[in-house]
């Protein structure tokens, strides 16, 4: 999960969530406004509008982040309803008090501890409803007995709260990363189901614990896709499309409880993300190389595309060939690569690898498969993958010798990690772009 950021937008079901009621998206902030005006009164003591004003924030934010809705298969982020959340009356009056504190802090939210999500603030009116959460009526005698904000929401939550001051406000961006997860792929959101699929299984032991967190999607990671799907009735094809994302979501917000008051949370190193949201002019690292890799290909299939060297190191070279690319197939071009390039890049690669003109066809053996080849792979690239590593260790003792039989094993992953070890990679096991490139180079130069 990544660390929280503001959305710019939230959309509100004004009814209960089972009901056939109106949708709307509109502005945060007008929408805590909204909500404000509904639950409080302007002419409460600034100190409870204050502390009043962040629990609805945050509560929302929670609502936002654990995708709360949405994981359950709806298209909203939060509803109308005070028996669920919290009060929104479409087209109601904004007091100007109200409005002005909100402008002030609405990208401010409550954490609690060392956890990152915002925090589960549950409140209720304190007269007619008693909560285990904040009292609205009981802020208002707390702020006149000269208590801060932060002093009165520590009554109520604990003293282990922290206020996050000035988060950055970002686009309405799902979770859902828009294509289907399966063997061979890598990445980010790949990271994220093998740490939230280990969680759950400390609750559904018949799962398979995934030893590496790593990021790429392995034998190891399909087989406790296939249980999880097979325990929560989703078609155990060990595949993570949109369905199995969001149950798997729906189900480690469940373990962890991370819509309660007393949640398990969620760290920043449980957040800490390994591969970058997003590539831009100045990074650099594997990440880049890979990116180089790609258009460098796709350069040799698109004149608009320029030629490009792969150093690791996005510069103004590989921003510009980003920007190319962009305008080529009808993206935004800013040169940053966010997960729409990326995702239309790969797309690319394997189209042009489906359809080689008959010129390239003799070399199609050459050229990386794009996808990663790991544990539980099969077929005529690994048998290819295979041979290349065979003729690599006749010059290399450290290479050991595998059998051309076209299945990805212990051997073969032994063998792959001597060879990233020999070019200075990390020996992950896994053939990626980078490892391919580097493997068909030392076939090249040995055969």
């Amino acid at each position: 999960m990544p660390t929280p950021t503001i959305p710019d937008k939230i959309t509100v079901h004004l009814g209960p969530p089972d009901s056939q009621a109106e949708n709307i998206t509109l502005p945060f902030a007008d929408y805590i406004k909204n909500v404000a005006s509904s639950e409080i009164y302007p002419t409460w003591p600034e100190n409870a509008l204050r502390a009043n004003i962040y629990a609805i924030i945050t509560f929302a934010l929670n609502r936002y982040y654990t995708e709360f809705y949405r994981s359950k298969g709806y298209n909203f982020d939060i509803t109308s309803s005070t028996q669920y959340d919290q009060k929104f009356i479409k087209g109601r009056e904004i007091f100007e008090n109200i409005s002005l504190i909100v402008d002030e802090i609405f990208n401010d939210y409550i954490t609690k501890s060392d956890q990152i999500q915002p925090y589960f603030t549950a409140y209720c009116n304190g007269t007619t409803v008693q909560c285990d959460g904040l009292s609205q009526w009981g802020t208002v005698t707390l702020a006149n007995q000269g208590k801060t904000p932060y002093q009165i929401l520590q009554n109520y939550y604990g003293n282990d709260i922290n206020i996050v001051k000035n988060a950055p406000v970002g686009t309405n961006t799902p979770s859902y990363p828009g294509v289907i997860l399966e063997l061979g792929d890598s990445g980010e959101d790949v990271r994220t189901i093998q740490k939230q699929l280990n969680r759950i299984s400390a609750n559904y032991p018949s799962i398979p614990k995934i030893p590496s967190t790593n990021g790429i999607f392995d034998e190891a990671t399909r087989r406790a896709v296939i249980q999880f799907q097979k325990i929560f009735n989703l078609s155990p094809d060990g595949r993570v499309g949109k369905a199995t994302w969001y149950k798997i979501k729906q189900i480690f917000n469940s373990v962890k409880n991370l819509s309660g008051l007393y949640s398990e949370g969620i760290t920043i190193t449980e957040a800490e993300r390994k591969f970058p949201k997003v590539l831009k002019i100045g990074d650099n690292g594997k990440e880049v190389s890979v990116l180089q890799y790609y258009l460098a290909f796709l350069g040799f299939f698109y004149d608009t595309l320029p030629e490009i060297s792969a150093d690791g190191i996005f510069g103004p070279e590989t921003q510009n060939a980003v920007i190319a690319y962009q305008q080529q197939f009808g993206l935004p071009a800013d040169g940053i690569v966010g997960r729409q390039t990326w995702n239309s890049i790969q797309d690319s690669y394997d189209a042009v690898l489906r359809s080689l003109p008959e010129e390239y066809r003799s070399y199609s053996s050459l050229l990386y498969p794009g996808y990663y080849i790991t544990t539980g792979a099969t077929g005529r690239v690994v048998e290819q993958l295979q041979t290349f590593i065979n003729v690599i260790d006749r010059y290399n003792n450290s290479v050991p010798s595998v059998q051309v039989d076209g299945i990805y094993g212990n051997s073969t992953a032994q063998a792959v990690k001597s060879i990233q070890r020999l070019v200075g990679q990390e020996p992950t096991g896994a053939v990626g772009p980078l490892t391919w490139n580097a493997i068909v180079n030392l076939y090249n130069e040995y055969r």
